[in-house]
């Protein structure tokens, strides 16, 4: 073993430190000296890594490699039973925007039980999503509406405003859903998209308003 080979090894080994800035900086080196050796390792890393920052500088990381090195290992990765692999991949895979990786984003990704992952699945299909295929995606999206706390309806939101004007069939649509909490997602996420700038709380605090009304409205009658 080269003198090289061993340093890379120590490297790799500091990815474990009970430190976390310890494998901060074995990240960050990782990504600064990119080798081929190195892209099992750093996804390995991703799925347990319990620290914010060090998965960050690890997913930039894998953004240093050769995307023909990094897809098939993060493309396999989706399907781990493992949710923060799945979450850290479908991550990994937005930052390195290569559309090849499309056909990953499955429909039961979008729908994870796992909101981390369903929150990545969104951010990585508006990012990958191919021309002609955005219609689709909008209607697919649209069936998480409603769905967990504020953080996450707001970055189900964001997907949608990202996604633009193609997104105003299913949102409509969802406006008439039989639960209010879908409907009062839907309604501020036509607000947001009409005005990106309002406040996501404003929005939803308007619409829940709306739907109450209009729910009160169809029991007087």
């Amino acid at each position: 073993m080269t003198g090289q080979d061993t340093a890379a090894v120590r490297v790799l080994e500091r990815l474990e430190d009970g430190r976390s800035s310890v494998r901060l900086r074995a990240a960050l080196a990782l990504g600064t000296t990119p080798d081929p050796r190195f892209v099992d390792k750093l996804v390995e890393r991703c799925a347990i890594e319990p620290e914010f920052f060090v998965r960050d500088m690890l997913t930039w990381a894998l953004t240093r490699h050769p995307a023909s090195l990094t897809l098939p290992v993060l493309l396999a990765e989706v399907r781990s039973e493992r949710a923060q692999a799945r979450s850290q991949a479908l991550h990994t895979l937005s930052k390195i925007g290569d559309r090849r990786a499309w056909p990953a984003i499955t429909r039961a990704l979008l729908s994870d039980a796992d909101e981390e992952v369903a929150r990545s699945a969104w951010r990585a299909s508006v990012l990958l999503v191919p021309e002609g295929e955005e219609s689709a995606l909008a209607t697919a999206l649209a069936t998480q509406l409603g769905r967990g706390g504020r953080a996450t309806q707001l970055s189900l939101s964001r997907a949608f405003v990202a996604l633009g004007e193609v997104t105003v069939p299913a949102l409509l649509a969802a406006t008439t859903a039989p639960d209010p909490r879908t409907r009062a997602h839907a309604l501020a996420t036509q607000r947001l998209l009409r005005d990106p700038d309002a406040g996501f709380e404003y929005a939803i605090e308007e619409a829940k308003r709306v739907v109450a009304l209009g729910d009160f409205g169809q029991e007087g009658r």
